[in-house]
């Protein structure tokens, strides 16, 4: 039976419109490990990026406090397949083997974007740290993250100071102040970031929100020390935060801060 062109004509513009609709930014959050309320955090975390934007987050989570978490990525270079971004919330600080940790690096190398948050800065420390490193081995995590970190001073409100407004990431956002939240110190930041913001606890300051061009395919990381308690993490500024970051990182973000067409928040 032969179709009224006009329902031929509709069905098409469904179709078309439905082939236009972008599909979800596909999101690995990777979490566990020792110190923080990563059981919590992940589903703050997931709740608020998919509130906000076009996006799937699916949780890699471990329920374990320990400095070695076991990971389900550990071992596996090709975990992130079929990902637009991975974000690491781990905090794996005893997680020291060479090979290992080319394995989680191993999908940035490759091109797939990241966001590493908090803990993240302190994992995977397979030799010095307490000073700036030298040696390939030393340094491979410190060179993904764009900013070496040591370590950190008593928990304290910080004073948050975006120093570069022109950002895509951070245009509109206003300096604030945190509840009780870890100072990361800076041993080095490498030429390859560039600081977005400065946070100072009393007299200390350090460069704590920041993005970074990695490897020989200058992928795309966005990165901040920021997000010890969940006062902090369930925070709309932070949120809103790490949202944008994500679209910067994955190129869905426009140059006024605006999510490109389609990567917004979804409708419901």
């Amino acid at each position: 039976m032969k179709l009224p062109s006009i329902l031929v004509l509709t069905g098409a513009l469904t179709l078309s419109a439905h082939a236009q609709e972008p599909k979800p930014l596909k999101v690995m959050l990777i979490t566990g490990g020792c110190c923080h309320d990563y059981k919590n955090q992940t589903n703050i975390l997931k709740k608020g990026l998919e509130e906000r934007i076009n996006t799937t987050v699916d949780q890699i989570h471990v329920d374990d406090g320990s400095t070695k978490p076991p990971l389900p990525i550990f071992g596996n270079p090709d975990y992130a397949a079929g990902y637009d971004l991975v974000i690491h919330d781990e905090c794996a600080a005893d997680v020291k083997d060479v090979d290992t940790v080319k394995g989680v690096l191993k999908p940035h190398i490759d091109g797939i974007p990241a966001i590493a948050l908090h803990c993240a800065m302190h994992s995977y420390r397979v030799g010095e740290f307490q000073k700036k490193a030298t040696k390939d081995d030393d340094k491979m995590w410190f060179e993904l993250l764009g900013l070496q970190s040591s370590g950190h001073g008593a928990q304290k409100p910080i004073d948050i100071k975006f120093t570069d407004t022109s950002h895509p990431i951070t245009k509109g956002a206003k300096d604030w102040t945190t509840m009780n939240e870890e100072l990361y110190n800076n041993v080095d930041v490498h030429k390859t970031a560039s600081p977005l913001a400065t946070g100072t606890q009393e007299k200390d300051k350090s460069v704590v929100i920041w993005t970074n061009l990695y490897g020989p395919k200058k992928t795309r990381v966005f990165a901040t020390t920021i997000g010890h308690n969940n006062a902090t993490v369930e925070d709309a500024r932070y949120l809103d935060m790490v949202a944008k970051g994500v679209l910067w990182a994955t190129d869905k973000l426009d140059s006024q801060g605006r999510p490109k067409p389609g990567y917004g928040r979804p409708k419901k």
